[in-house]
């Protein structure tokens, strides 16, 4: 496909994989559940878990049914990604490839009445500016997290909410992101999804169906127009 140019009333990121690369820590963060939660198989936590909201992983994957004990342990589940991303030489929590050159250019544009930009993470609140801050992006004032809905993706209430909070039509919105399930709840919403190939292979992204694929952020660049956001694809 060859490069496209579109405009948009505002544009709705997915945070991890999309704009932090948050792997080193959730690997540590599972590893360090493994000692509580026996049985617990890192390898195919980690090829299944990734989009999906924390209390949902935990429930599926360490059988925790107790609410309480539920938001107890996401709580500390997500303060483990944190402090253990830079552990046992690991890198930390940092923006992915074209991210900077983005927010350089729409970064500031996140103010309410007429975002530009937004975020709707399956992240629970504390831990996704923990991660923007240690990335160093900023936190946008329409920041849609895990304690906002009842359904997460791949259902469309993060996104439809994203739209509705940025005054926007989500038919007018792109939603960009990297895992299947995010780009499922984008299209169910009825925006029209970029994803990127940060975290999932190709096959399983094509499965999604979005409208438009690339490798990451550099093969994009966004400019500020008078009512949106223009968006420049290199799509493969």
């Amino acid at each position: 496909m060859p490069t496209v140019t579109l405009q948009f009333d505002a544009i709705l990121f997915d945070m991890d994989g999309t704009l932090v690369d948050s792997t080193d820590g959730v690997v540590g963060a599972w590893e360090l559940f493994a000692e509580k939660y026996p049985g617990l198989d890192v390898g195919q936590v980690l090829s299944s878990s990734h989009g999906v909201r924390t209390v949902e992983n935990l429930k599926l994957h360490c059988g925790i049914t107790d609410p309480d004990e539920l938001e107890r342990e996401a709580s500390r589940f997500e303060d483990a990604i944190v402090s253990e991303s830079k552990k046992n030489g690991r890198h930390g929590i940092v923006a992915l490839p074209g991210v900077q050159d983005v927010m350089k250019s729409i970064g500031p544009f996140h103010k309410l009445p007429k975002p530009r930009w937004a975020i709707c993470t399956s992240a629970t609140k504390g831990y996704a500016t923990a991660a923007l801050q240690a990335a160093g992006i900023p936190v946008p004032e329409v920041f849609v997290v895990s304690e906002d809905v009842e359904k997460g993706k791949p259902e469309p209430d993060p996104y439809l909410l994203g739209a509705k909070r940025c005054g926007v039509d989500p038919a007018r919105c792109l939603v960009v992101e990297d895992a299947p399930a995010g780009v499922r709840s984008g299209r169910a919403a009825g925006c029209k999804t970029l994803a990127l190939i940060t975290s999932h292979s190709r096959e399983q992204i094509d499965e999604a169906k979005p409208d438009y694929v690339v490798p990451n952020l550099s093969r994009v660049t966004m400019k500020p127009i008078e009512n949106g956001v223009e968006v420049t694809i290199h799509a493969d």
